[in-house]
């Protein structure tokens, strides 16, 4: 890895890696390659020249002049850092690109003229520089360039080699141009330039082309890879560097040596030394490393392959055989499944989640995503299970915290005569550990606290995450969530009364659930009015849920879950209660003193299933059963940091398979998000999804016997997800629910068939694949498409992200340019104001917050019939006011959704963008409803935010 001195040293090759060591600032790509810092005086000094052409000294100098030279740097500079909010690198063309835009806007025509031609001029001198630097080199027949290798030797640039390269990299991709990127990389190249620094020359000039056509980030992939080989190859011992044509026999040659040296390591398994290398090495197939996009390739680099002092020497197809082999050890022919596997990882029909992908095939293989705990109430067991809090971060794991158990505020302390502190304090100390202990070194602790909303601290919980009052009972860096009866939203419809418990005095309701819920609670609350129980709070219960959704819209937490759905659906009621949800809000598992639920997760890959514009259903079929096993096998294979965590995980076996791809896929049907065709697509595919787990789960009880607690579950009594919405109706009342019951498919043969066993206790959960859609280059879970056209940074760096289908359609129709392109990005990604966009497409490509959230709703309600645990939904709400809460989240609850995860709320009155100088992509500003005056709302793990990426 370079260091800083060393990009110092070597300025023209130091912007593409240099992006990822300073974060957080604006910096300048000059032509030649180096890079300074972005300020604004030179924008300032620019386009006062040009007024100085334009109108001469005097007027130049006038108070006008002054002030619309200031105004337009102003919101030239705004434009970026609202584009680029976490920094990142511009190519100054761009922002002379951007000055002449502002100046049109401006309505400053002749000095935007005279800008042009000074360009123009400026361009023309450069071309000229060019010329006559190749005419020389071709009167004197030497090469162009020199270039310094590895041993400080000077030899000529191997243009057929960099030719070459470039040719594969363009190989099968529409409208890209190798010659075009060869010459603007030579260009930027210095005579004596590092070898290596080559490839990133190529790097840098084929990803500033992203945002003109999206292929390009293929491409970029591919050159990247060009660096990886040498890198990984070059430690292997195996070559100096190789085109991705001779992967083709080097990647069998480097099976074997890679796993050996992994081993001598102390870095994988010697399990893995007992496969069939050269036999898996023949299975290795090297063009799928061509699918990846720069910023899917990026990631994997950073984060995910294996290295030895900071040198990677795995490969893509090595990464996938590896976490292949890890999944298959157990197997009786662990080779055919290795292959079989690795098959569906490479080829990106279904992909793992991220702590599977970090440590299958290592000597720890923690492979499961998130933990759900239950905290006690007593001294040793809440700091017992802040330990284990520890220990699964450290081991790549998400944790999902219930505490209501604890008690509140004043409680009496039977020990000591005194009385509680209450449940925050602890919070406090459980933030500060997610902190301290980061997941292995590999990225943020991360976890959730949940409280049920009867408990008497609730009113202090709602406010954990806000910016003002006593910071010691302030948690910054964790996430909360409420857990919510069903009383309680029959209250808010109802508009009645809410009374605030501590638990001590009220120990058996949170195991409690739907009508014996509602009875022991009205028992309690009849005590507390008889003086019977002293600690009690009572209060309108719509004051507190407009409390809980201000709270929601200014910090973006507490998240909004439901208790009895997610207990009286579930197939495990017989055996346990469900006390929370976990990080991501898609884990719906028993916990208690004796169990930590353990959630295992994969997703199918929806926009690989697509052909011809429908569902593959045979292909969709093949891949949830090879995923099912897959997961299954996680179970017996996974390191276990505390043994409650293997206790549940062997006795229940859960999984939960997911999906991502779900926007890309109605792309690749002309279906836009907001309309009924999405919702039943919804419905269609996650049925089908369903279906194919549940058969899947069969056939490997046939193979492998049933899960320990299956007698008495809704699965022995044939009861499927679909009918589990017949006891949550029997128990909340018809009255408030009402979801679509249309099936589709056999499942009365299905439900025969379930009744004589099932391998694992639950089967599905969408989580948000936060990570694992970059990778395999798709949209997140299920989420609409967030922009259009923004930059992403992350800790991989910052990619350009663009809409492909957008792009492609609309140079179909002979509208994609130049200005096509600025409007994109003066409109943050949006075409709702390009007047020159179709109707149809301004429909079709709507994005998140163009989507009404009732559509979001609406299709995660249609999913949540066929799934057995939940979803990670988040909601986008422009406009936001306290009505528009009020009726998303009602509905939310009404449509039977067990739980909801981040709110994404625009205000109604959001600032000019000639004032916006920082914020986020989806800052909030000030508006809208009284009550929800908010401060800016955390950016989503789907978009920006690292931290959430424990569940993928």
């Amino acid at each position: 890895m370079h260091t800083l001195s060393a990009h110092q040293n070597n300025p023209a090759a130091s912007a593409f890696e240099l992006a990822a060591i300073i974060p957080g600032q604006l910096r300048v790509i000059k032509r030649n390659g180096t890079l300074v810092p972005y300020t604004d005086d030179k924008i300032s000094i620019a386009i006062t020249k040009a007024f100085l052409d334009v109108e001469g000294g005097t007027a130049a100098a006038s108070s006008r002049v002054h002030e619309t030279v200031a105004r337009l740097t102003a919101q030239i500079s705004a434009t970026f850092r609202r584009r680029m909010p976490s920094g990142g690198s511009l190519h100054i063309e761009e922002i002379q690109d951007q000055v002449e835009l502002e100046l049109m806007r401006a309505g400053e025509h002749k000095v935007a003229r005279e800008y042009v031609i000074y360009r123009e001029a400026h361009a023309a001198a450069r071309r000229q520089r060019e010329a006559q630097a190749k005419a020389q080199v071709a009167a004197s027949d030497e090469a162009l360039l020199y270039v310094t290798g590895k041993d400080g030797q000077r030899k000529p640039l191997d243009t057929k080699r960099l030719q070459t390269l470039l040719m594969e990299a363009c190989t099968g991709l529409a409208e890209v141009d190798a010659k075009r990127i060869e010459h603007e990389a030579i260009k930027n190249l210095y005579d004596g330039v590092a070898e290596a620094d080559v490839s990133t020359a190529l790097v840098m000039t084929a990803r500033a082309l992203v945002e003109q056509e999206p292929n390009y980030s293929q491409v970029t992939a591919r050159l990247l890879l060009d660096s990886l080989r040498s890198e990984a190859l070059g430690f292997l011992g195996l070559a100096e560097r190789a085109t991705s044509g001779e992967m083709g026999e080097l990647y069998p040659q480097a099976l074997g040596v890679y796993v050996a040296k992994g081993i001598e390591l102390e870095l994988l398994d010697p399990a893995l030394a007992a496969f069939d290398l050269d036999r898996l090495g023949l299975a290795l197939q090297h063009e799928r490393d061509q699918q990846f996009t720069y910023l899917g390739l990026q990631t994997l680099y950073d984060r995910y392959f294996i290295h030895k002092d900071k040198v990677r020497f795995e490969l893509p197809q090595l990464f996938f055989m590896r976490v292949a082999m890890g999944l298959a050890l157990n197997e009786a022919d662990k080779n055919a499944r290795a292959i079989e596997f690795y098959n569906l990882l490479s080829s990106f029909d279904y992909m793992a989640s991220t702590p599977t992908l970090f440590n299958a095939g290592t000597l720890r293989p923690q492979l499961s995503s998130c933990y759900l705990t239950t905290v006690p109430d007593d001294l040793s067991g809440i700091y017992n299970a802040i330990h284990d809090n520890a220990m699964l971060s450290k081991f790549a794991g998400g944790l999902g915290n219930d505490w209501t158990c604890v008690r509140a505020l004043g409680s009496p302390i039977k020990g000591t005569n005194g009385q509680s502190q209450g449940v925050v304090p602890f919070l406090k100390v459980v933030n500060d550990t997610a902190v301290a202990v980061n997941q292995g070194g590999k990225r943020k602790g991360a976890v959730c606290a949940y409280l049920e909303i009867w408990h008497l601290d609730i009113e202090e919980f709602l406010e954990l995450r806000k910016n003002t009052g006593d910071d010691r009972r302030r948690t910054h860096d964790m996430n909360t969530a409420n857990w919510i009866p069903d009383l309680f939203m029959q209250r808010v419809f109802d508009d009645g009364d809410w009374t605030l418990f501590s638990p001590c005095d009220v120990p058996d309701l949170h195991d409690l659930t739907g009508q014996a819920f509602a009875s022991r609670y009205a028992e309690y609350e009849q005590m507390a009015q008889n003086g019977q129980i002293k600690l009690h709070k009572r209060l309108n219960a719509k004051d507190l849920w407009r409390k809980m959704l201000s709270m929601l819209f200014e910090t973006g937490h507490p998240w909004l879950t439901f208790k009895d759905p997610c207990n009286l659906r579930s197939p495990q009621q017989h055996v346990g209660r469900v006390h929370s949800s976990n990080l991501c809000t898609e884990i719906t598992l028993n916990t208690s003193a004796d169990e930590i639920a353990v959630c295992n997760l994969g997703s199918v890959n929806l926009l690989r299933h697509i052909e011809d514009g429908k569902l593959n259903v045979t292909r969709l079929e093949r891949t949830v059963k090879t995923a099912v096993r897959m997961l299954d096998n996680v179970i017996d294979i996974n390191y276990y940091a505390v043994p409650q965590a293997r206790n549940s995980n062997l006795k229940h076996r859960p999984v939960g398979l997911g999906l991502m791809g779900f926007q890309d896929a109605l792309y690749q049907q002309g279906i836009a998000y907001a309309s009924q065709e999405a919702v039943e697509f919804a419905d269609e595919s996650m049925e089908l999804i369903s279906y194919f787990a549940i058969s899947a789960s069969c056939d490997l009880a046939d193979e492998r016997g049933c899960y320990q607690t299956f007698d008495g579950s809704l699965w022995s009594q044939g009861i499927l997800p679909l009918d589990s919405l017949q006891l949550l109706a029997q128990q909340r009342g018809e009255k408030y629910l009402q979801v679509d019951r249309t099936e589709r498919l056999d499942w009365q043969a299905l439900r025969e068939r379930v009744k004589r066993g099932l391998r694992n206790s639950n089967l599905m959960a969408i989580a948000p694949t936060a990570t694992i859609s970059n990778i395999v280059g798709v949209s997140q879970s299920i989420e609409p498409t967030y922009q259009n056209l923004y930059v992403k940074s992350n800790l991989s760096g910052e990619f350009t992200v663009i809409n492909p289908y957008l792009v492609h359609e609309l140079k179909r129709r002979g509208l994609w340019d130049k200005v096509m392109v600025n409007d994109l990005k003066y409109y943050d990604g949006s075409l709702q104001k390009i007047e020159r966009i179709p109707a149809d497409l301004k429909a079709l490509y709507a994005t998140a917050f163009e989507v009404e959230p009732r559509w979001l709703v609406e299709a995660a309600s249609r999913r949540q019939k066929w799934i057995d645990q939940a979803q990670s939904l988040n909601l986008y709400i422009n406009e936001a006011s306290g009505k528009k809460l009020d009726l998303t989240y009602r509905m939310a609850w009404y449509l039977g959704l067990k739980t909801t995860y981040y709110l994404r709320a625009l205000a109604a009155t959001s600032a000019e963008k000639s004032t916006v100088t920082t914020g986020t992509l989806n800052a909030v500003a000030a508006g809208g409803d009284s009550a929800l005056q908010a401060a800016p709302v955390p950016p989503a793990c789907s978009i920006d935010n690292p931290d959430c990426e424990a569940c993928q």
